[in-house]
């Protein structure tokens, strides 16, 4: 079976990355776009495009919708979507806050359908690489996380920076941060802040979160989100016994290019990834009855909670 997608939105990572996977993918047809500009859904390349989102989720042959609209938007069309019966991707973070991810999680188990957040670096076979050489001790026992993901933003009217549509640096590139704290740690089931500082716009939002927290009561973590530093992308595992970290590849969102890690003394190399391709194909295998990873309820609900820590510590 070939899954059909409907995609709500045609913005910049719909576009960009989302279509050309899907397109891409084996067991994965992109069948309909609905956005505000129908000229803009048809670049995508879809089957057919539809003027309004509600008619794309009326549609029966759409079976699966992915949702690359505002953060403060995905409560509602989650839920649409998942009460119309189809399965659900949706652009990371989830929710604005931990109540919401968790109240979409409820929808989907009561439709009985899937419901999982976008968080493509996640499959990224180099990402599930480093998760494995932790797990397997081979740098000991954790000690220390250090992650950092910054840039110097030139956005301009854009919903990142309003604060009532789930902008700022902590939920946009914070959230890979919390992913990898959570992976690596067993789901940071102990979870509290050491110290914080961040730095607010003129908008109201988060341009710079620096918050050092522990996990699990013996792993720090120090983790930078950013939109008013220079460009850095850092993700570094220190352990008793050695460390692994990134090495070339931007650290969290590396696309369509060769990549690696750095175990110890070791480089572990990666041909060329697209992990959006990796992300719809196991998704859509899932979808088809079949074996597929993705990422659990429980590690986005945990990482919105972490996220709603942060954001509400004075």
């Amino acid at each position: 079976m070939t899954v059909n997608w409907g995609f709500l939105g045609a913005g910049f990572v719909a576009s960009r990355g989302l279509a050309p996977a899907v397109h891409a993918s084996r067991g994965a047809h992109l069948y309909a776009v609905a956005s505000r500009d129908e000229e803009r859904s048809a670049t995508l390349e879809p089957e057919r495009v539809h003027s309004t989102y509600d008619d794309l989720l009326a549609d029966e042959r759409v079976d699966a919708v992915y949702i690359s609209l505002s953060n403060s938007q995905h409560i509602e069309w989650v839920t649409k979507s998942l009460e119309a019966g189809k399965h659900v991707l949706c652009e990371k973070p989830l929710g604005l806050n931990a109540i919401e991810t968790a109240a979409m999680f409820d929808v989907a188990a009561s439709n009985g359908r899937l419901l999982i957040e976008a968080v493509w670096g996640r499959w990224h076979p180099r990402f599930a690489r480093l998760v494995d050489h932790v797990s397997s001790g081979a740098i000991g026992d954790i000690e220390h996380i250090e992650t950092a993901f910054t840039f110097t933003s030139e956005m301009t009217d854009n919903y990142r920076l309003s604060p009532s549509m789930g902008g700022g640096a902590l939920l946009d590139v914070g959230c890979y941060q919390a992913h990898a704290w959570v992976a690596l740690t067993k789901g940071a089931a102990d979870f509290s802040i050491t110290e914080l500082a961040r730095t607010v716009g003129p908008t109201g939002i988060d341009l710079t979160t620096d918050v050092n927290v522990r996990i699990n009561n013996n792993i720090t973590a120090h983790a930078v989100s950013s939109f008013a530093l220079p460009s850095n992308q850092q993700f570094i595992v220190r352990g008793s016994e050695g460390s692994i970290s990134t090495a070339a590849g931007e650290s969290f969102t590396t696309w369509n290019e060769a990549s690696s890690l750095l175990i110890n003394d070791v480089i572990e190399e990666f041909p060329v990834t697209n992990a959006f391709i990796e992300m719809v194909e196991n998704v859509s295998r899932v979808i088809d009855g079949d074996s597929g990873w993705f990422v659990s309820a429980a590690d986005s609900i945990r990482v919105a909670q972490i996220l709603d820590a942060i954001a509400q510590h004075p």
